[in-house]
């Protein structure tokens, strides 16, 4: 992928569909209508997932707090998405134990009741049956769980994945269907005919790189901005209300030897009354997450001093080993777009999706989660076909092989989110023996992964790399500091830049990073 060739081709014509969003809802739709033969273009204001879609749980879920507040419907959706998203990227989504750790005596059997209604929803593509575990069980499954008045447990099973490489498979998959994504490239304003009607012709866009402005036009504008989709929706209509409030979620990670294994814990219910998930991913184990809300949207959302007590505090109750501050190795914020009213509780507002047309043919997307973002993408290009007059074609996602499928690896290895990829990265290598090297002692990563990065996945900066091609920015906030400069002099001989170039960018990823360490 070139992002040169991109930019000269995105004025160049005028494209079915512009999405504008680069996390999983704008991905969605991009691979959806790309997949139905209409011509699509991406636009992506900053790095793709750059904002809440690398900053998930982690999890391709049905949600089992949904089911706990009755939305048997919203689960069940979920819940078969989840089922395709394990068939269509086995390379990046697989199934996960969970245990519900029981210490009173009711519940085991409500939990359980629970959990079994869970499996029968998923139906087919259920991942394993759930059941309850007894306290010598419960042990040997987490045996850093906290013992004292642990009566059992509960297993069940959901599903994991690695959220921006996901991403990044999604941007190869629309390129692959003939579709061009472009990052760094901000929307400013919306082109409209110049009839009575007023209606919406394309979108004005600045290249973050070169500062180039073009006109782009569309036969329907999709926005898929999450929380900036206020934003969006004020550039159609200067009086549009508040569409969309943002609820903040914070993770922490620790050191793998705080929860060994491979099996998760959630707790249902905390004091007060929201699901925490300790689980381990990518050698590590992530704690989270809080549901904070926030007054305004920012593409790098910090942690709160009580969003950190919470999980520390949340931590030490369920685990033997207690963690303190100094053994967080990263912590990371994303903000959740929820459709409501800011002044409702953040918990009662709907985490389902919304669409919605305006009447000069806005088509705007939000809520949601990455567990849905096929069922959201097909939904709007269905509703975005119809606004424009495009020839009506049936979805074939459901059955759509992302890129680099393969069902031969471990999700265990680091190299398994590349699936089929993984051959040509060990083809760079043997060309070129230096860039098997690791990066840093402490993470798995190699500079041919850099390279790559820059060369096929369109990393433009030290922080694509470090934060989303790589997650050494989640996984160990100092040790990414340290890998910096020579992921600057990989990618300034790959993409042509400067000693100047690279030199700034350590010193902007050494700035960012400290917003990920206590």
């Amino acid at each position: 992928m070139n992002r040169a060739d991109f930019v000269s081709a995105a004025s160049a014509q005028t494209w079915d569909v512009v999405v504008v969003g680069g996390g999983a809802t704008g991905l969605g739709v991009a691979v959806e209508a790309a997949s139905r033969g209409y011509s699509t273009l991406l636009l992506e204001q900053a790095d793709f997932a750059k904002g809440t879609s690398s900053r998930s749980t982690k999890l391709i879920h049905g949600g089992v707090r949904y089911l706990q507040q009755g939305d048997v419907s919203l689960v069940l959706e979920a819940l078969h998405e989840r089922g395709l998203l394990i068939q269509n990227a086995p390379h990046l989504v697989h199934h996960l134990a969970f245990v519900v750790p029981v210490y009173d005596w009711w519940e085991g059997p409500f939990y359980g009741i629970g959990l079994k209604l869970y499996d029968a929803l998923a139906g087919k593509l259920g991942l394993g049956p759930s059941k309850n575990l007894s306290r010598e069980e419960t042990l040997e499954r987490i045996p850093t769980v906290e013992p004292d008045g642990l009566r059992g447990g509960v297993v069940y099973y959901d599903g994991q994945f690695d959220d921006s490489r996901l991403a990044v498979t999604l941007v190869r998959t629309l390129a692959d269907l003939g579709g061009t994504p472009l990052n760094y490239m901000r929307v400013i304003g919306l082109l409209r005919s110049t009839g009575e009607s007023g209606s919406i012709e394309g979108v004005r866009a600045v290249d973050g790189e070169s500062g180039q402005e073009l006109e782009i036009g569309a036969q329907v504008v999709v926005s898929a901005t999450g929380v900036f989709t206020d934003e969006i929706r004020r550039m159609d209509d200067s009086a549009a209300g508040s569409m969309v409030t943002a609820s903040q979620g914070v993770h922490i990670v620790l050191d793998r030897s705080f929860l060994p294994g491979d099996t998760a814990i959630m707790v249902p219910h905390t004091s007060d009354g929201r699901v925490l998930f300790a689980v381990p991913w990518h050698g590590r184990v992530v704690v989270g997450t809080t549901d904070t809300p926030v007054p305004e949207a920012s593409l790098e959302p910090r942690a709160l001093d009580d969003e950190i007590e919470f999980l520390l505090t949340h931590a030490i109750r369920y685990l033997t080993r207690d963690p303190l501050a100094s053994d967080v190795l990263s912590v990371f914020a994303g903000l959740r777009p929820l459709v409501g009213s800011p002044d409702s509780e953040t918990k009662a507002i709907s985490r389902d999706h919304t669409l919605l047309v305006s009447p000069s043919g806005l088509v705007t997307i939000t809520g949601g989660k990455w567990t849905t973002y096929r069922r959201m993408g097909s939904d709007t290009v269905t509703q975005a076909a119809l606004v424009a007059g495009l020839p009506e074609r049936a979805s074939v996602t459901e059955e759509l092989r992302l890129h680099g499928w393969t069902d031969q690896v471990d999700p265990i290895e680091p190299w398994s989110v590349y699936g089929s990829d993984w051959l040509e990265l060990e083809a760079l290598e043997r060309a070129r023996p230096e860039l098997a090297e690791r990066l840093h002692p402490a993470l798995p990563y190699r500079a041919s992964e850099v390279v790559w990065a820059a060369r096929f996945e369109m990393a433009r900066t030290v922080e694509d790399v470090l934060s989303r091609r790589l997650r050494a920015l989640l996984l160990d906030a100092r040790a990414s500091v340290e890998m910096a400069p020579r992921v600057a002099q990989l990618m300034a001989e790959e993409l042509g830049r400067d000693e100047a170039w690279a030199e700034s960018q350590v010193a902007e990823y050494a700035e960012l990073a400290k917003g990920y360490v206590l």
